[in-house]
């Protein structure tokens, strides 16, 4: 018997997916390598960057996307070094970003993910996209993993967006990595799906507080600044205003997505597109109370030390 529902979420997920890379790729650099810092680089392939890491003992790489992105990056690294891939770590669970592993494991490297990421791995495997269950899971907040004379810190902010969501932050050099919290001089995405609104601006403001100068987005970059953070969390709480000042006007909440303007991030990729979708979900949000909702996610507070 046919499988009806099979192929009906195969199907969403293709268009997804298709939506996704043609939104990303209209505000992404084009593809290839681009070197950070000494030992750091940003690689972009088809609307999605990822970051990996040279140290005098191996290669760190974060996000590996797709298949075709990952035999891709690992095509670039080896023009670089043919020093051993220690490990490939997720950023978070979702599909889009957490495919192509198996051209990691293959290569020998352990693949990590926060405990939450992994357990939602397990139990939603997808074989289709090189989807395989990380080696070894971290818990708690923090983890640092050294590969040499590179030392990168992983940041676990609780609930914000998809499941254990990681930043990444070399320390010495002052790069962050950032998957999916922000996404420079772009709205939201479409109707912001698994994002927790109000944990996720309490994250963001969070990161501001990491002493870094450069970070790598996995969207709309690849390379910006801890002002590309601030810039999302801002246009994030005026979107929010402005919904509640057409509230104030007796405006139909049914209409106010698609009255609300904001001319000062017209410029912002996606404006005419996406505003009412991102309208319709801060809204929704302010309506229903935050979701999604993680009850046992850990409160986090940045370290002094990281802070500075």
């Amino acid at each position: 018997m046919v499988n009806i529902k099979h192929y009906v979420v195969a199907g969403l997920a293709a268009l997804l997916l298709q939506i996704s890379t043609f939104a990303h790729q209209a505000v992404a650099q084009a593809n290839g390598t681009v070197k950070v810092a000494d030992g750091i680089h940003a690689f972009s392939f088809n609307g999605y960057t990822s970051m990996f890491v040279i140290g005098d003992d191996g290669v760190f790489v974060v996000e590996p996307v797709t298949t075709a992105h990952s035999k891709e990056m690992l095509k670039s690294i080896r023009t670089l070094t043919d020093k051993p891939i220690r490990y490939m770590v997720h950023s978070h669970n979702h599909w889009d970003h957490s495919g192509g592993g198996q051209v990691w494991k293959d290569a020998g490297a352990t693949i990590i993910a926060h405990e939450k990421a992994v357990a939602w791995i397990k139990a939603n495997p997808n074989p289709r996209i090189g989807l395989v269950v990380p080696d070894e899971s971290w818990s708690g907040t923090r983890k640092d993993i050294s590969v040499g004379n590179k030392t990168i810190e992983l940041y676990y902010f609780g609930t914000n967006h998809g499941l254990g969501m990681t930043v990444f932050r070399l320390p010495k050099e002052k790069v962050v990595y950032i998957a999916d919290l922000v996404s420079p001089n772009r709205l939201l995405f479409t109707i912001v799906p698994d994002f927790n609104i109000r944990e996720t601006q309490r994250t963001l403001a969070e990161i501001e507080k990491l002493d870094f100068d450069k970070a790598i987005f996995s969207h709309s970059g690849p390379v910006g600044t801890k002002a590309d953070v601030a810039a999302i969390r801002q246009y994030t709480d005026d979107l929010k205003a402005a919904i509640f000042a057409e509230f104030k006007k007796g405006t139909s909440p049914f209409a106010v997505p698609n009255t609300v303007k904001l001319p000062k991030y017209k410029d912002w990729a996606m404006y005419d597109q996406w505003l009412p979708m991102n309208a319709w979900r801060v809204l929704l949000d302010g309506w229903m109370g935050p979701f999604p909702w993680d009850p046992n996610a850990e409160s986090y507070v940045v370290p002094a030390r990281a802070a500075k």
